[in-house]
């Protein structure tokens, strides 16, 4: 089991069973496991929903939508069954803080499935887990083994005549699987890829039914939220963007890993304070904030709020929290090249301007980056993410885009360096090199 970090500007809630042997359900039990659910079955779904509204709490997988107000959306009432989705397809480059819930915390997954369910009138709950995670996948048919045995789940839950059920899947390896609808079609055995929307999954989702589909931080987060109360959860935050977060801080830094830090907190000083500067005494070049199909800041541009609001006003996105540092020695044109490399090779294939336009921009810049483009080449790059932008059906377009047209516009010599022979390419593995060697 990996070597849990700790800071002391850490604001524990979600991670406040870390380490603490919470996987074992008697434990979890201990450590009032269990307690918020029983109490949303005794208070009822518009209790659970107001709570959930109150708290601030908004959508940890990226979209940053208010979980509350979602869950309100799905119909009281429907000829079709309901269904709870946990997405734990945790595939964007950069991204680990779902594993660390998984690993330490497990049934706080199941419970904030079951709350959820409660609140919309759901009586069955999947949680999706992404195809690397077989290992993760064990410890969670584990515990929802264990709750079963308990009466936790199934039939007459605690005793109060309340039924519902919990199934684990996992996927196949499939970045595309990440977006609600593509995710939805992977469950029901269809081809990973995108719906057309609308009609929205509160209305038609998973087999049809009404669905509420969050991520499982989000999740995991839910029965913290109900103990505690929804006004204590969102004061914890900043404005509009209530609580903590799981921030996973990776690259060139003295202590990477996975922080739990208040919605607001500054990027300069989880960088420098919270995860130790950059490694080495080396300068900061860039920081990607929130995974990689989040547009890049400059060492300048980190004295910025670690928020939805925030970020979004900095021009980028806090996205899934992966927030990767960059330093002076890193190759902008080479970080470039694998990150679209990377999303050209997830690219499903549906979306004209994904599937050519992800295949070009990889071209050009493996040109580039080998010395041999030209002026044209940076302009062409540019214009062909401009291009991507809100033209396909799933964000994959757009996560591919973002990053780039960041890249290009606020390093566009480094580019020009290449060009001019000033910088040297050097061979590099791609994700398609990688693929035909296995």
């Amino acid at each position: 089991m990996p070597t849990l970090v700790s800071h002391p500007d850490e604001v524990k809630v979600i991670s406040r069973r870390f380490g603490m042997g919470a996987t074992d359900i008697d434990k979890y039990v201990e450590l009032d496991g269990y307690k918020a659910v029983q109490n949303a079955i005794a208070e009822g779904p518009e209790w659970i929903i107001n709570v959930m509204k109150a708290s601030g709490m908004r959508g940890r997988g990226g979209a940053g939508f208010p979980t509350g107000l979602k869950w309100s959306f799905v119909p009281k009432q429907s000829e079709k069954p309901k269904y709870v989705l946990v997405n734990g397809d945790e595939s964007e480059p950069g991204t680990c803080k779902d594993h660390v819930i998984f690993l330490h915390d497990p049934h706080a997954v199941i419970e904030g499935t079951m709350i959820a369910g409660l609140a919309i009138g759901s009586k069955l709950g999947f949680i999706y887990l992404r195809g690397e995670y077989r290992y993760l996948l064990k410890i969670m048919e584990k515990a929802v083994a264990d709750a079963y045995a308990k009466g936790f789940l199934g039939k007459n839950i605690f005793g109060t005549g309340v039924d519902f059920d919990i199934i684990t899947q996992s996927g196949a390896g499939a970045y595309e699987v990440g977006e609600e609808s593509a995710l939805m079609e992977s469950l029901e055995g269809k081809r990973g890829v995108p719906r057309i929307k609308p009609p929205f999954p509160a209305v038609v989702g998973l087999y049809g039914g009404p669905t509420v589909i969050n991520n499982a931080e989000t999740i995991a987060a839910v029965p913290h939220i109900l103990l505690m109360g929804g006004e204590a959860f969102a004061k914890l935050g900043s404005e509009r963007n209530g609580g903590t977060r799981l921030f996973g801080i990776s690259g060139h830094v003295e202590r990477p890993g996975v922080y739990e830090l208040p919605m607001g907190y500054s990027l300069r000083k989880a960088i420098y304070d919270v995860a130790g500067g950059v490694k080495g005494g080396k300068k900061l070049k860039a920081v990607v904030p929130g995974g990689s199909s989040c547009p890049v800041l400059t060492a300048d541009e980190i004295d910025v709020g670690l928020d939805f609001d925030q970020m979004g006003k900095a021009g980028t996105m806090l996205g899934s929290g992966g927030i990767v540092v960059l330093d002076e020695t890193v190759s902008i044109v080479e970080f470039a090249l694998r990150t679209i490399s990377f999303y050209q090779h997830e690219s499903c294939g549906w979306c004209i301007p994904c599937r050519e336009g992800t295949d070009w921009i990889k071209k050009t810049l493996t040109r580039v980056h080998a010395g041999g483009g030209s002026k044209k080449d940076v302009d062409n790059v540019q214009y062909l993410a401009e291009n991507m932008l809100g033209r396909t059906f799933c964000p994959l377009g757009d996560a591919a885009a973002m990053p780039t047209l960041g890249f290009v516009k606020k390093f566009r010599k480094e580019f020009e360096d290449y060009i001019d022979g000033k910088k040297a390419g050097t061979p590099i593995i791609t994700v398609d090199q990688l693929v035909g060697a296995h």
